[in-house]
């Protein structure tokens, strides 16, 4: 949405042309036409009413592409008004700033978008950018229009300073909450934004590339936008890796004949369902760059499938399995690629069923079976899914009022609850929602016309529909809220914690470690109360899901049952497990410091570490509270006692954590790296993952110890099984000072026995005798630090 924005000559633009023409052949915008057309038609004056202007005809007729009969008078109205009051403002490349708005409409266009998220996109710069206020939008288009542009318009630079850019995302995600396709339009409006980005100065498309690789793009993965989300990975890869994105686009140019391979093994399985009588369209689909890039790095040399993908399209999902059963029964199949999201969809809505098979002469293709549903909403995600209210309008009610004739607004007042409004409209916080306003979105008061909140709108089968998204609905439904019933659980777990987070800091930095976590589990709650399933991030613990499930209340939570067994809060949680959470009757249990290291979910995380701010006397600090502070540009990170920094000179703020994979402690040598979600993660110079850091091209973060002595370790003793050794054992570590905060110990193998402590230690200096003190226990013959497993990469 900022006027900066220009048409470079460019490593991104050339990125973007060169992906899109290799990845689906959409054409593109031709600025400069529309430029003169927008210019034409203000000189010589409006178009007749009954004829669209030549600058929107390309909009019109994607639109009518996917909706015949719609009605494309409210977007000629919408088009006048923004071309009338964007007159005389132009982008950095020379042309007229309409051309911004017409590009973000026809990318919505192209993907399905209904009219009112359409006539949206038109206006979506107006309130922000022009003399435009909201409660003109509101008259002239209706409450619908006015909500969505009001949800994209940014925050005032002078009222909020630094902390614009957190707030304008938070009350763009609170409104996402009440209606996805406020996020549909940001991130066709930054996919446009990231195409043109070419004339700004190189630290500031770093740093807006920054931005859009850690909480643009993985929104567009969570809202199932993969035609938006893999542009711009194309995008950011080629500004922020310009060196890799060079190598990879040579890569792809020095095989133009890598599709030849896919096209044959097309024509083999083209053939194979001819002969079973499936009616099937069998595609190729090349891998855009970035997916070339990590195929690369995982399998090294690439051969000619390797570049894209097969694509087979077909009518019904039986057809799916007829298919999946052919190819399995007429070439090779590779059984460790099959994966079924049709039984068992992503929680992005994505569902098809992906295989890979060896034709007759060896070559491996990978295969993507769906119906052509599927296909649609796999690649424009909400977007196809329409208006989500439209199942809870008036019988008969239009989306939109005819011309000159503005529907009415809901009594009451008219700003949107739970985010700061745009001129024109109260001012209101941004951290809650606002229980009292009469707006839609509020608890109390009348829903917008055409959206009362009630039904669920169609979606592409049964098994999209979440389980989490109809809890919300229904409880909308009971206390009144306009609550968009396709909202994932990753939104309304996002939009508990963050009325939990208001200092923008805080928010910033958990917002992108919240949408850095990839995959979702579903955990199943054995205490028969409320709904039956949580939903949760991969790698959550017991604590994540009594936060999720009992908010503060789990504060007196003391242990757990996971699949009917006693664990320890800190378990992990796999998906499909049933898990009961057991809380304390009494009023002063609280949780502990060591909960933090269980924690994943930003929503677990704030609840614990505000609880222990505001009892002090529960827990010791690990460095004095007179202490010296941290530098400007330096982080430290207490969770595991020893004291950690990271020297981050010129860049903004970051949690600073140890790497689980070898649990670093002093006096170890260490190196940090920046993950996703904007955190540094810290290892030991001699850990594996260093290595692999290093062969991603990922810059090593300059980190060091603190002055603190004490810091925790978790150790394996590995022994022959013998009476007595688990006292032994405690009581070599008692003698060495050191505190057990937890203990495992494995059932005998081979009369072999494993234990495994994690340990708090008043000095880490101290390690190494203590080690060498538990080897000395009779029947143990090797003690060492313990080395976790860290979670396999997603696929390309």
């Amino acid at each position: 949405m900022s006027a900066e924005a220009t048409n470079p000559v460019s490593a991104a633009d050339a990125a973007v042309t060169d992906a899109t023409a290799r990845r689906r052949g959409r054409s593109r915008i031709d600025l400069r036409r529309i430029g003169r057309a927008a210019l034409l038609g203000a000189t010589a004056g409006p178009a007749p009413r009954d004829r669209l202007p030549d600058a929107i005809s390309h909009v019109a007729e994607a639109h009518r592409a996917h909706h015949p009969e719609a009605d494309l008078t409210v977007l000629r109205r919408a088009y006048v008004l923004a071309e009338s009051s964007h007159r005389g403002q132009f982008r950095k490349s020379g042309e007229p700033y309409i051309t911004h708005p017409l590009a973000v409409t026809l990318i919505l266009a192209e993907l399905g978008a209904e009219t009112t998220t359409l006539t949206a996109s038109l206006l979506h710069d107006t309130v922000e950018d022009t003399d435009v206020t909201l409660d003109q939008v509101r008259r002239e288009f209706g409450e619908e229009v006015a909500y969505l542009v009001d949800g994209v318009t940014k925050v005032e630079k002078i009222d909020y300073g630094a902390a614009a850019e957190p707030e304008t995302f938070r009350k763009m995600l609170v409104a996402t909450g009440n209606d996805v396709r406020v996020m549909s339009i940001k991130l066709a409006d930054r996919l446009h934004n990231m195409r043109t980005l070419g004339v700004m100065r190189p630290e500031k498309q770093a740093r807006i590339a920054k931005v859009t690789r850690d909480v643009l793009i993985p929104l567009a993965e969570r809202l199932g936008v993969q035609a938006l989300k893999t542009e711009l990975e194309d995008l950011v890869f080629a500004i922020l890796h310009p060196e890799e994105y060079e190598a990879t686009r040579a890569l792809i140019a020095d095989n133009p004949h890598a599709g030849d391979a896919l096209d044959a093994v097309a024509a083999q399985v083209s053939a194979v369902l001819r002969e079973a009588d499936i009616g099937a369209e069998v595609l190729v689909r090349p891998r855009h760059f970035v997916s070339v890039h990590r195929v690369r790095l995982k399998r090294g040399e690439l051969r000619g499938c390797d570049f894209g993908r097969l694509l087979v399209l077909v009518a019904e999902d039986a057809d799916c399995y007829a298919v999946l059963g052919e190819l399995h029964t007429c070439f090779t199949p590779v059984i460790s690629e099959f994966k079924d999201f049709i039984a068992a969809p992503k929680f992005n809505l994505y569902q098809s069923l992906h295989t890979a098979v060896a034709a007759p002469d060896g070559a491996v293709a990978e295969v993507l079976i769906r119906t052509h549903r599927m296909h649609t909403v796999a690649e424009a995600g909400v977007v196809a899914l329409g208006n989500p209210h439209v199942g809870q309008e008036t019988a008969g009610q239009p989306d939109a009022a005819p011309d000159g004739e503005p529907p009415a607004a809901p009594t009451g007042t008219t700003g949107r609850p739970g985010t700061p409004t745009a001129r024109g409209a109260a001012p209101r916080d941004t951290r809650t929602r606002d229980a009292d306003a009469q707006g839609p979105g509020s608890r109390s008061g009348a829903a917008p016309a055409g959206a009362p909140a009630a039904a669920s709108p169609a979606t592409p089968s049964a098994s999209t529909s979440s389980v989490a998204s109809e809890a919300a609905a229904a409880t909308a439904a009971e206390d009144g809220e306009r609550v968009d019933p396709t909202r994932p659980g990753w939104l309304s777990r996002l939009l508990d914690w963050q009325q939990a987070a208001p200092d923008p800091d805080t928010f910033w930095t958990s917002l992108r470690a919240d949408l850095a976590e990839d995959d979702e589990i579903t955990v199943f709650r054995a205490d028969g109360s409320g709904p039956g399933t949580i939903s949760l991030p991969a790698g959550a613990s017991c604590v994540d899901a009594a936060y999720a499930q009992h908010g503060e209340a789990a504060h007196a939570c003391h242990g757990a049952r996971v699949n009917g067994r006693l664990a320890p809060l800190g378990t992990v949680l796999r998906d499909g497990d049933t898990v009961q959470l057991l809380l304390a009757q009494d009023a002063v249990s609280g949780p502990s410091p060591e909960w933090l290291d269980h924690a994943r979910t930003p929503a677990a995380r704030i609840a614990i570490t505000g609880w222990l701010r505001a009892h002090p006397e529960t827990t010791a600090p690990p460095v004095a509270a007179t202490g010296p502070r941290p530098p400007s540009g330096v982080t430290a990170d207490h969770r595991s006692g020893a004291e950690l920094h990271a020297d981050l000179e010129g860049e903004p703020r970051a949690s600073v954590r140890p790497a689980g994979c070898c649990t670093p402690v002093p006096p170890d040598k260490i190196t940090g790296f920046r993950v996703r979600g904007g955190s540094v993660t810290v290892h030991r110079s001699g850990c594996a993952a260093v290595d692999t850091m290093r062969r991603l091209g990922r810059e090593p973060v300059a980190v060091r110890w603190g002055d603190t002595a004490q810091g925790r370790v978790t150790l394996v003793a590995e022994s022959f099984g013998r009476p007595g050794l688990l006292a032994d054992l405690t009581e070599a570590i008692a003698v060495a000072g050191a505190a057990v905060v937890s203990a495992t110990v494995e059932p005998p193998s081979e009369q072999r026995v494993r234990h495994t402590y994690t340990l708090h230690l008043p000095d880490v200096a101290r390690l190494a005798a203590l080690m060498r003190a538990m080897r000395d226990v009779p029947g143990v013959y090797d003690v060492s630090r313990a080395r976790h497993r860290s979670p396999e990469p997603r696929r390309a």
